[in-house]
């Protein structure tokens, strides 16, 4: 009988380990500026090893800067954005599945089209409207700002997890006097649980990430978000690099985390409606 070859399993975790690395490297690097000097980095040349005993100079960026309320504001921004953006989402996702009406047709396209346009077209308009409505410096409109070009993306993921759940099973659950919105947040929403979960880091990474809206409607700096006060660093003559890597390394951990603990949904979610049950 012929043993197993090992040389297959060697190949397959080596290039796991070289994928890991590949895509780990951004982080490592961050990490390794972050604990860098000002003279390492603009004289004597970056060590590839970090030197760990200066973990301290991470931490004294919240004693230099209100990184911590940059972030909470960040935090409101991106959390109001999942919530709202998931509660019209899966009503227009809903709907768009397993209603039939006049102008579907076109609100599908309106949706997608809010994907074709650049933020920065609509800025000055949607300034001038977020002026009338007393919503700029406010972190309410940013939420607002963000949900709009955040919600159509979780809308369509939902809406494609939605056509693949039996209808059958909605009609069952009607004629034991189930109200459509029962229907649809106690029988199809734990369903299509893994589609909602992506559709959620998807809306949370857009408000969490977002840069234009935030600088443009903001003025007090006691409201920035963490984008804007990233890069405040930039200077006209000099720029901190230990002290702007380090914060972008605080800023990147929340997303990286909740990335690796949602990241068996976002696969399984986005998947969802691409092959036929």
């Amino acid at each position: 009988m012929r043993k197993p070859s090992v040389i297959g399993p060697v190949l397959r975790t080596g290039l796991v380990i070289l994928l890991i690395c590949f895509a780990g490297f951004p982080l490592y690097w961050l990490f390794n500026t972050a604990v860098s000097t000002d003279d390492e980095l603009y004289g004597a040349g970056q060590r590839f090893l970090p030197d760990l005993g200066r973990l301290g100079q991470i931490l004294d960026v919240f004693d230099d800067t209100p990184l911590l309320r940059w972030l909470s504001n960040s935090g409101i921004v991106a959390i109001g954005t999942t919530l709202l953006s998931f509660l019209i989402a899966i009503l227009a996702g809903y709907a768009l599945s397993r209603f039939r009406f006049h102008g579907r047709g076109v609100m599908g396209f309106a949706l997608f089209t809010t994907q074709m346009l650049p933020e920065a077209l609509i800025v000055v308009p949607l300034y001038s409207i977020f002026v009338s409505l007393g919503l700029i410096n406010s972190l309410y409109g940013l939420v607002l700002a963000n949900t709009a070009f955040a919600m159509p993306v979780a809308a369509f993921v939902i809406k494609s997890a939605v056509d693949r759940v039996p209808f059958e099973v909605e009609e069952a659950a009607r004629v034991d006097g189930a109200s459509r919105l029962g229907v649809l947040f106690q029988i199809v929403f734990p369903l299509i649980v893994p589609s909602v979960a992506a559709s959620a880091v998807i809306t949370f990474f857009d408000g969490w990430n977002e840069y234009l809206f935030a600088a443009t409607f903001i003025q007090d700096q006691d409201k920035w978000t963490t984008s804007m006060g990233l890069a405040s660093f930039i200077g006209e003559f000099v720029t901190p690099l230990p002290t702007v890597f380090s914060a972008a390394l605080i800023f990147t951990i929340p997303g990286v985390v909740f990335f690796l603990i949602a990241q068996k949904w976002i696969v399984s979610g986005l998947a969802s409606g691409s092959v036929k049950g």
